[in-house]
């Protein structure tokens, strides 16, 4: 048996997001919640601009998600923690960072079409966090809609256990409430006052065999995977809907099962049912259990936080925001108390900062508060240097947690200011935004000294530049969004390289030995000494792996970062009567690094794409051709009604322009959504050409 909790106010605690493939129903469902809790007294809706939840200029005129936005409300006497996430893939950093500090998640899915493309990534990165999910299968209105057909896609393509606790009763346009399978219920939801009164009733007598049918497997499921009910039912009990309830949550805790339900958010049925889900199935932070950190003076020495207002303090900067009155960082308490003014302790940067003012957020509207304890979501106001993925703690018991990965960004702009008065302007408004966004970077390039800003794809640059212009008040141009290309090697190589100089009457001089080989999947650059201490002494093997990791970012015949090498410093030496100079071995670091590079054969990379895109079948074989003349290798045909689904690999470089494509080859019936799939080779003569 599962040991007993103690009481505690954390038990009536959730954390939860909401996070989807773009157009499966977040935000609206999200609306839904706020209405039935009375957080609202009004439904906002997505395509009138008006949801609450998308308070971003831009948001509202996309009608589109592009940043997590948090709120609290209360259902049958629990406070819920909620952040909705955006789906489209050029803003996976959003749902990465706030999958790492949830301890639940409602995953939704569109009832026409199942699983996408975007559905497998925030699936990968919730399993990555080991954060227990409920399915809800939206959309049952629209003509098409099959909750059994969509159960199965989450079987074959996410690999995972979905179990029906509701299911529909009705379908497109007849679809009149749910079945909840755990009581053997009809539920229906009232037009008339939105679908906040919900009437339960028996089970239409057509739906009845059906509805037993699913029942059984229900139980079936859950017997087989808790412990608790497993037990019960072989003891020859029978089980009440408390217990089925109990080992469905023990089950979903240990994500073995995956409750699924069904409805409608704009048409507003079935969302009290999720409401009621992720109070009985997901956790809270208790059963979330402790985080697991390092201590930064002994990185090999793992330290754990109960999540207790009695533990020192422990938290989590998962996300910052620009603010004229004061950027806003936003932290989950693990451990600990946080107060209004007091000092926190930043191992990273080994600093003080500290937190003038505290505010639990509803979207963008904020309410101060003096206090946050463990479980608790908030933001604060006065922190200076602290950055996306940093701890928070108590100096006098330091602790690390593991930081967060963000995938390299794929495509690249040009950006100049218009007027030299707008370059400061311009300077400090980058920096913003990367201070906000992990995965938006700027550096100079080397061959011609322009400012490249990168992004994870033409929205995302396209978003920030308008925030730089509306929001920050630059004037800049910019220029036609290109491939972000990375470099690796083929192979493995050394080089070895000597600085010798004389700068204002003193001699500075090294040579450095480096040897460099592949190293896929590292996803960057890897640094390793095995230079003896009398070759190379400690504070210039530093000044070695700085120099590293700087020409790393573009050298060896082209201008591109290097991924997936690891570099080793084999030797070195100083010259005799010479002390050691920093500036020295990193020069002749620089110099072995590209001599090293060469010889261990230079391979170009381009960013691949996974590509879905859902047609009628009439359009199919202009479609596949388009395809074929993109370089799109197709992995995946099927069918699916009417629509033929095709999912395959391209280079980036192939899809610019797509979405106009594929509308005029389809009359307008055709789309597709794409995501980061690594790096592949570049063709030869196509590397040629670039590296002219």
């Amino acid at each position: 048996m599962p040991e007993k909790l103690p009481a505690s106010p954390l038990l009536r605690v959730r954390n939860f997001g909401i996070c989807a493939h773009i157009d499966a129903g977040k935000t609206t469902l999200s609306e839904r919640l706020l209405f039935y809790t009375g957080k609202e007294h009004q439904m906002g809706e997505v395509h009138e601009g008006t949801a609450k939840m998308d308070y971003l200029p831009e948001e509202q005129e996309r009608g589109i998600t592009i940043t997590a936005a948090a709120t609290t409300f209360r259902w049958r006497e629990h406070d819920l923690h909620l952040i909705d996430t955006p789906g489209h893939v050029d803003f996976t950093a959003e749902v990465e960072r706030s999958l790492r500090v949830l301890d639940g998640a409602v995953v939704v899915f569109d009832g026409v079409n199942g699983v996408e493309a975007q559905s497998e990534t925030v699936w990968r990165q919730a399993t990555r966090y080991h954060v227990p999910r409920v399915c809800f299968v939206n959309k049952m209105d629209r003509p098409g809609a099959d909750f059994e057909r969509s159960l199965q896609s989450i079987r074959t393509r996410l690999h995972a256990t979905p179990v029906a606790v509701t299911m529909p009763v009705g379908a497109g346009e007849d679809l009149r409430g749910v079945v909840d399978l755990l009581t053997l219920e009809m539920l229906t939801f009232d037009p008339g006052d939105k679908g906040r009164t919900v009437r339960r009733g028996p089970v239409p007598e057509d739906l009845r065999a059906e509805a037993e049918i699913r029942r059984h497997e229900l139980v079936e499921q859950v017997v087989n995977h808790s412990e608790a009910a497993g037990e019960k039912f072989l003891a020859g009990e029978t089980l009440s809907v408390d217990d089925l309830k109990a080992g469905l949550r023990e089950a979903t805790l240990s994500a073995r099962l995956f409750p699924a339900l069904c409805g409608t958010a704009f048409k507003n049925i079935g969302v009290q049912t999720v409401l009621d889900a992720i109070v009985d199935y997901l956790p809270s932070p208790l059963e979330a259990g402790a985080i697991d950190g390092r201590d930064p003076k002994h990185p090999e020495k793992t330290l754990h936080r109960d999540p207790s207002p009695d533990e020192p303090l422990c938290a989590l900067a998962f996300k910052i925001v620009f603010d004229s009155h004061g950027d806003l960082t936003f932290v989950r308490v693990y451990s600990g108390v946080l107060e209004q003014g007091m000092g926190l302790w930043n191992p990273r940067l080994a600093k003080h900062e500290r937190a003038m003012r505290l505010l639990r957020m509803h979207a963008n509207e904020r309410e101060p508060i003096e206090k946050a304890v463990a479980g608790d979501i908030v933001a604060l106001v006065g922190l200076k240097e602290t950055a996306t993925g940093d701890t928070l703690c108590d100096r006098k018991a330091p602790i690390v947690l593991e930081a967060m990965h963000f995938p390299e960004p794929v495509m690249s702009m040009r950006i100049e200011p218009k007027t030299n008065a707008d370059r400061d302007r311009l300077t400090a408004g980058l920096a913003t935004l990367a201070r906000e966004d992990p995965t938006f970077r700027v550096k100079i390039s080397p061959d011609t000294g322009e400012t490249l800003i990168e992004g994870m794809g033409e929205l995302h640059l396209e978003v920030l530049t308008h925030r730089l212009t509306r929001d920050l008040g630059v004037d800049a141009s910019v220029g036609k969004p290109r491939v972000a290309y990375r470099q690796t090697v083929s192979g493995s190589g050394e080089g070895e390289a000597t600085f010798e100089r004389q700068i204002a009457s003193k001699v500075h001089a090294a040579t450095v030995e480096l040897g460099i080989e592949a190293a896929p999947g590292s996803g960057g650059v890897a640094f390793e000494n095995r230079a003896r201490p009398d070759q190379v002494p400690a504070v210039a093997v530093a000044a070695v792996e700085r120099s590293v990791r700087s020409a790393a970012q573009g050298t060896a015949g082209f201008a591109w970062p290097a991924i997936d090498v690891r570099v080793v410093l084999l030797g070195g030496r100083t010259h005799e009567l010479v002390p050691p100079s920093e500036p020295a071995f990193e020069a002749a670091a620089a110099m072995a690094y590209e001599k090293a590079f060469e010889a261990a054969g230079p391979v170009l990379l381009e960013p691949a794409m996974k590509v879905e895109v859902h047609t009628p079948n009439d359009f199919t074989g202009e479609i596949l051709a388009d395809l074929n003349r993109r370089r799109v290798v197709i992995e995946a045909s099927e069918v699916t009604g009417d629509t033929r689904i095709l999912t395959g690999r391209a280079p980036l470089s192939a899809m610019f322009g797509y979405s106009t494509t594929v509308r005029s080859l389809s009359q307008g019936r055709a789309g597709y959504s794409m995501e980061p799939a690594g790096y592949e080779p570049v063709p030869p003569e196509l590397a040629k050409q670039l590296s002219m």
